[in-house]
């Protein structure tokens, strides 16, 4: 069939986990619901404690600000629409909205990846070259690398949905998906998807592993930094200021990189289970990633404990004021 806008679908069927039992859906739908709260729940409070403390705004935090907005963002776009599925039989999802949350998907992974090259720089700067630190990264210099890390991923994901959603769709609209994704939604092409994929696993490629191999460098950078260290107590002191940073990296990029991996050698996994690890390592990681550098980074912890200093005493003056 030739190419064009072709399509007689008006909408498609997002199939969530396939092989989930009936009885099991709104068990689902509230795990998915309490991941959702959880995320939102964890993110604006940093939101909160960094528009309401100044100590917090060090280059450090700037960048995980662009982090918490990114993981708000992507959970928004992806958790509803799989919630509502279960919690109230509505599966379906207009034709250009897929799009459009194909779209967002995609855009907010890759601004995802590079803001984890920025926490890479970050410490690789602080450690490796700690004189130059406070002259390279300034407030200024991350606020201008974070607009263009927000603005330059815009390309790639425009340029995924300007070839796919011409494409004549015509036969089956059911999506095996949680969410509308490039491979998903082009899968149900009446056309060739060869010129459509292979270009866009390139660029996803590109996306994934330009920065990985950056954060890869740097960190053996790092750790060679660091062993060069005579005292053992500022070497460990040097390891613990990259360990969050390094978990929060590891959560987006291993997962990832196994499922990648694992379909090029041969390793095949059902449909149920694919999608169960694509869930976790898309969702997971923006509602653990408070609770890490919450409870991990000093500074974080402080200015938690002021506010709840400043709840309190204001809670002991009335009990106070009512006793005497």
């Amino acid at each position: 069939m030739p190419e064009g806008n072709q399509s007689m679908i008006t909408e498609f069927i997002l199939t969530g986990f396939p092989g989930l039992h009936p009885q099991y859906q709104h068990l689902a739908s509230a795990v998915l619901f309490l991941v959702y709260f959880l995320t939102v729940t964890g993110n604006v409070i940093f939101l909160f404690l960094f528009a309401t403390d100044r100590s917090l705004h060090k280059p450090m935090y700037y960048i995980i600000l662009n982090l918490s907005v990114c993981d708000l963002l992507f959970s928004t776009t992806t958790l509803p629409k799989i919630i509502s599925k279960y919690w109230f039989q509505s599966g379906s999802i207009s034709f250009t909205a897929c799009f459009v949350q194909m779209y967002f998907v995609h855009y907010l992974g890759t601004v995802n990846s590079y803001i984890l090259f920025l926490m890479a720089l970050d410490r690789y700067l602080a450690i490796c070259h700690p004189l130059r630190y406070h002259l390279i990264l300034k407030n200024s210099t991350i606020l201008i690398l974070s607009i263009t890390a927000w603005v330059v991923a815009k390309a790639p994901s425009l340029m995924l949905v300007i070839r796919a959603y011409p494409l004549p769709y015509c036969a089956s609209n059911i999506i095996n998906h949680c969410y509308c994704d490039h491979i998903g939604i082009t899968m149900l092409a009446c056309t060739n998807r060869a010129p459509y994929g292979f270009p866009a696993f390139v660029l996803a490629m590109i996306m994934l592993l330009g920065p990985l191999s950056f954060i890869i460098f740097s960190y053996c950078s790092i750790i060679i930094a660091v062993f060069k260290i005579a005292n053992l107590q500022s070497r460990m002191k040097s390891l613990s200021t990259c360990s969050t940073q390094l978990i929060i990296i590891s959560l987006y990029y291993l997962p990832r990189c196994f499922v990648y991996l694992a379909s090029n050698v041969g390793i095949k996994f059902s449909a149920d289970m694919r999608i169960v690890i694509i869930m976790l390592y898309s969702l997971c990681p923006p509602m653990i990633n408070p609770l890490l550098y919450c409870l991990r980074a000093k500074d974080m912890r402080e200015s938690l404990q002021k506010h709840f200093k400043k709840k309190a005493a204001p809670q002991k003056a009335q009990v106070s004021a009512i006793s005497d």
